[in-house]
């Protein structure tokens, strides 16, 4: 499975941007993470592909959402009111199987290169 990411970029506080995933083969779940310079990289958001069951990491709940593109495996990230703690490499990911969890990289067997978002 290969996960092509777009949408990265620089944006002025309180902007907004969207990421794409798209993924090559059939896929149980995806989601995005994310890493910031001297930071581990920590769960976004996530979706159960077909089902549209979200989550969302605390830090972003309200202003990002997560959505999967009708019979494709392809999902955005749309990203409100950015702020510069945002700023970071995205990286799509996904499983074949359930569960994935936000908070176990882990459950997502398959990354994405990354693509950077710049908040100032």
């Amino acid at each position: 499975v290969q996960l092509v990411e777009s949408g990265g970029g620089s944006v002025q506080i309180g902007g907004s941007l969207r990421l794409s995933c798209a993924a090559s083969g059939r896929l149980r779940c995806m989601g995005w993470f994310r890493q910031a310079p001297g930071k581990e990289r920590e769960g976004v958001a996530r979706i159960y592909t077909g089902i549209g069951g979200t989550e969302y990491a605390d830090s972003v709940r309200g202003r990002f959402s997560i959505s999967q593109e009708n019979g494709k495996y392809t999902v955005y990230l749309q990203m409100d009111n950015l702020r510069p703690e945002d700023a970071a490499v995205y990286y799509c990911a996904a499983d074949r199987e359930y569960p994935c969890r936000l908070t176990d990289q882990n459950t997502f067997a398959f990354w994405g290169q990354g693509t950077q978002v710049t908040v100032s």
